[in-house]
């Protein structure tokens, strides 16, 4: 195991998942006191954990089509696309 693979995959995915909607969500599930804390942090991690197996799955299989370089471009596009949207729509 790469373990500074390991660190920057994690520091990326805990930065961009702290106050996002799927947080929030979380905490609005665990604020009800009939709930169990522990059946929430469950479900919300299971739920990470397959959304990230499915993202680990599709960037293997097209990874075997196009080109690492060509998907850098697409995501950074992608991502500047998201961002000028997101201003444009503030």
């Amino acid at each position: 195991m790469d373990l500074k693979i390991l660190l920057t995959v994690f520091s990326v995915v805990f930065v961009a998942e702290l106050g996002d909607k799927t947080q929030l969500a979380t905490m609005l599930f665990a604020a009800d006191k009939e709930v169990s804390k522990w059946t929430v942090f469950a479900g919300a991690s299971l739920a990470l954990i397959v959304a990230s197996a499915m993202g680990v799955l599709a960037g293997g299989f097209i990874s075997q089509y196009v080109s690492e370089r060509h998907l850098n471009y697409v995501a950074g596009i992608g991502f500047v696309t998201i961002g000028i949207w997101t201003l444009v729509k503030a």
